[in-house]
């Protein structure tokens, strides 16, 4: 959970997520709504009729607990199933609700995405209800998701509308939006290539149970300047991958070699999208800054660092495109342009499990290529220079999307053998 966003109104959190929900292309112009209940029971919420894409923290209307309405606009018009949502479940504080295109397809199915797709999933998400559709705007709408959170749920699909989410605060409801979305892509993408593979619930409590040691702490921690510009072009490329997709809230891991095989990393159970400088968790001698908790995955990269010495950048994160190959044991024929070849070659697959701490001699750990996929879990880039390895993320997907987009066109055509020799000699030689 991010630190900062406890410091700001309710505003301006709101102002902030719609933006980025907008940004992302997870709803329009006038679609989707967000709404925070503070501690006094006021209700803080979008407007009715107001552009997401340039909405300022001014516009934001505030529902008193009387009734009264405080505010340059109108509430939303589906203000009433927040209200509803809120009188149902003390527990949650915030709701998103909005119309991302992945889970608007599985709506119009009537169907509710199956979050053991991904590891870490149904972890974020928890179980997801559906809600029968009611008019928009109308308090039988409300009442018939307020029963569905009723019955313990925080995320709703909406039949033939979208989806609704709710959470502890805004960072929670949001990290669980973007996930399901996630989710929903990466089955929609996969069924275009193949065949999407689930993770059975034995699986996925085995990576939460194996995943939870520690390294120790180290006394003290000394701070140099060349470390502190390591952290902050960590932070901004975990900003740039949030903001093109590549990575959401909740998964994300980066990592820079600092000294020999110290490195720093990005922590857990902070936003990706507010992590900051302070956040980043430097690893030294195989310990761990004091008072941090670094990404869960941070055995894994101290692995490869020690292993492979040209490496000095990696990338753990979770892509769309890339996933739907990881899903459904598809080939990744990286031969579609030839920059794809050049930078990436090839890559390999390796089954979920393989990346558990307990396989040590996993070929995770072999920097033979660029980039690695582990089923149903992750994709690892290693590289050089953090700029670079980022580079290889963005051709990586790109050549994944190209492959999926182009599954309705016909057989793909890759670039044949003496085309890549041809490749290998002006660039790689």
């Amino acid at each position: 959970m991010s630190k900062n966003i406890k410091l700001e109104h309710p505003r301006d959190q709101i102002t902030r997520i719609i933006s980025r929900i907008y940004k992302r292309g997870m709803t329009t112009t006038s679609g989707g709504n967000i709404s925070i209940i503070d501690e006094n029971g006021d209700i803080w919420v979008t407007p009715s009729a107001v552009d997401k894409g340039s909405l300022r923290a001014s516009d934001i209307v505030c529902v008193k607990k009387d009734g009264t309405i405080i505010g340059k606009h109108k509430p939303s018009s589906e203000f009433p199933f927040h209200k509803a949502i809120y009188e149902e479940r003390p527990d949650i504080k915030s709701v998103i609700h909005a119309h991302p295109p992945a889970l608007v397809s599985f709506s119009i199915v009537r169907k509710i995405p199956n979050t053991n797709i991904i590891s870490q999933a149904k972890h974020v998400c928890g179980p997801i209800g559906y809600a029968k559709y009611e008019l928009p705007g109308s308090e039988k709408l409300g009442k018939v998701i307020a029963k569905e959170f009723k019955k313990g749920y925080k995320a709703i699909i909406m039949e033939n509308h979208g989806t609704v989410l709710g959470g502890i605060d805004l960072t929670d409801a949001f990290e669980r939006f973007e996930m399901m979305e996630l989710c929903a892509r990466t089955i929609l993408y996969g069924s275009q290539i193949g065949t999407p593979n689930y993770l059975t619930d034995e699986q996925i409590f085995e990576f939460e149970t194996q995943s939870t040691h520690l390294l120790p702490e180290m006394e003290t921690t000394e701070h140099l300047p060349d470390e502190v510009e390591k952290r902050l072009a960590i932070c901004k490329i975990v900003q740039r991958s949030c903001e093109q997709g590549l990575m959401i809230s909740s998964y994300g891991t980066v990592s820079m070699r600092w000294k020999d095989n110290d490195f720093l990393i990005t922590p857990t159970n902070v936003s990706r999208w507010e992590m900051g400088v302070e956040d980043i968790v430097q690893i030294k001698d195989g310990k761990r800054e004091k008072g941090k908790i670094p990404s869960r995955a941070t055995w894994i990269h101290q692995e490869i660092y020690k292993r492979n010495p040209k490496v000095n950048s990696i990338i753990m994160t979770q892509s769309p495109y890339l996933m739907a190959f990881g899903v459904t044991k598809s080939y990744l024929n990286v031969r579609t342009i030839p920059e794809s070849w050049i930078f990436l070659q090839d890559i390999p697959s390796i089954a979920y499990g393989s990346h558990f701490k307990a396989n040590t001699n996993s070929k995770i750990f072999e920097n033979t290529t660029t980039a690695l996929i582990i089923e149903n879990d992750s994709v690892i880039i290693t590289g050089n220079q953090l700029l670079q390895t980022f580079d290889y993320l963005e051709v990586a997907e790109f050549s994944a999307k190209s492959i999926v987009l182009g599954t309705t066109l016909g057989d793909m055509v890759p670039i044949n053998d003496d085309q890549v020799e041809d490749l290998r000699k002006k660039f790689l030689s």
